[in-house]
């Protein structure tokens, strides 16, 4: 270990600044303030000549007075040290008993790229110092050439150098991750296909979560037949992450064919389930949904539900909740649920709105109570405005304002809006 002595650090282990049978070392003050507050910094020597490492010793006191470092001889010591903490920057001798050349830089990046590593080299090995810059190092020094002011400056560069480097690193997995969320996210939050004269309006929402740096699993879809009747999806994948909303992404796409097959109901679900056992990654992800056919002719509208929240059902300024029987979550008891599907009526001028738990579950301005399904339904009851996309954006913006005091929603939230498309109602008042 390094200490420090008089704005100096001694590598050779005596508390005197000398080695062991050795004169003793002159101390230089430094000829100008560090530019830097070397204190705050830290570096590793790997260096196994005394006499290199004394040089070494030389230069910080002059150039990067009062710079924490550690010292070891070999590669092996130095895997052991970056095992415990990381310096900030490495300067690294390329001639170590346990590794030769390009093969010592190896060693060190291949255990940790996160440091600065500014190579020393020989009088006659310039080109190898240049060979180990386009390997990875920032910098190269060649022994018996650094003026401590050089030496002190190459120190500084190196380690801006490489926080650029990681920073740059940093912005591109970033905006990686954010073309994957966009791309995984138009897979959960499609466009309607709707095929015909239009049966239903509709009104679609998704707000994210305060903790959106993570993608979430909720979904929805709608799909009109060509003689008008539609059939609408929401559900919900446990947990967030890539790999949820892959699985939501996988469900709904399923759900799409299945609907553009024919297929629906409970045989619907159980194929749906298929779908998710395959695609998910752990035994614990289940997913909830609730999928719907409208059909124009006669209002009625046939619902399944599997683990999914209840519904809204909005006539002119009443609201109620609407929760018909249904059967447990996809993947919960896999090959022995059992699910049913029930009728409603969707009176002419009436509205039918889904969403996922995310929108009654956060906390209230109260302690920590949540919203939960009766307080959603006080809540929509005091929203009086009559528009259907305005009466959907003000219901989210009260539940989001009542937890805006823990910190906003904790969970996405999907909504959907469906009521019968003004045509139909201008047809029945005729």
């Amino acid at each position: 270990m390094l200490s420090g002595q008089s704005g100096r650090v001694s590598l050779l282990g005596g508390s005197d600044g000398k080695a062991p049978g050795a004169a003793p070392i002159p101390v230089r003050p430094p000829e100008r303030a560090a530019v830097w507050n070397w204190p705050d910094l830290s570096v590793l020597l790997i260096e196994d000549d005394q006499a290199d490492a004394l040089l070494v010793e030389e230069l910080i006191a002059d150039g990067a007075p009062g710079l924490p470092v550690r010292w070891v001889r070999s590669a092996a010591e130095a895997r052991e040290r970056l095992a415990v903490e990381l310096p900030d920057c490495v300067l690294l001798d390329l001639h170590l008993p346990d590794a030769q050349g390009l093969e010592a830089l190896a060693t060190v990046r291949e255990y940790t790229d996160q440091v600065a590593v500014v190579v020393l080299t020989g009088l006659d090995q310039e080109q190898i110092g240049l060979a180990a810059v386009a390997a990875g190092a920032q910098d190269y020094l060649i022994k018996g050439r650094i003026e401590p002011e050089l030496f002190g400056r190459a120190l500084r560069y190196a380690i801006q150098r490489k926080q650029a480097e990681r920073a740059a690193a940093a912005l591109r997995a970033s905006q990686m991750r954010a073309q994957e969320n966009a791309r995984l996210e138009r897979g959960l939050l499609p466009t309607p296909l709707l095929r015909g004269e239009r049966s239903v309006d509709i009104v679609a929402r998704y707000r994210p979560g305060r903790a959106n740096a993570l993608l979430g699993g909720d979904f929805y879809d709608v799909v009109q037949q060509a003689d008008g009747t539609v059939h609408a999806l929401i559900g919900d994948v446990a947990g967030h992450g890539p790999d949820e909303a892959a699985t939501g992404v996988a469900l709904r796409l399923a759900w799409r064919t299945l609907v553009l097959s024919d297929i629906s109901g409970i045989r619907q679900l159980r194929l749906l389930e298929e779908v998710l056992l395959a695609e998910r990654t752990g035994k614990q992800t289940f997913a909830t949904l609730t999928s719907l056919t409208l059909c124009p002719d006669d209002h009625r509208v046939l619902v399944t539900r599997a683990g999914h929240p209840g519904m809204l059902l909005r006539t002119g300024s009443a609201v109620d909740w609407v929760e018909v029987p249904g059967g447990p979550a996809l993947g919960f008891l896999p090959g022995r649920a059992d699910w049913t599907t029930h009728e409603i009526t969707l009176p002419v001028g009436s509205g039918l709105m889904l969403f996922t738990d995310g929108l009654f579950e956060g906390h209230t301005a109260v302690g920590e109570d949540r919203l939960g399904e009766e307080g959603l339904l006080e809540l929509a009851r005091t929203v009086t405005v009559a528009e259907p996309s305005a009466f959907v954006d003000e219901l989210i913006g009260r539940a989001e304002a009542l937890a805006e005091s823990h910190g906003g929603l904790e969970d996405d939230v999907a909504v959907m809006y469906l009521q019968w498309h003004h045509r139909d109602l201008n047809q029945d008042n005729r």
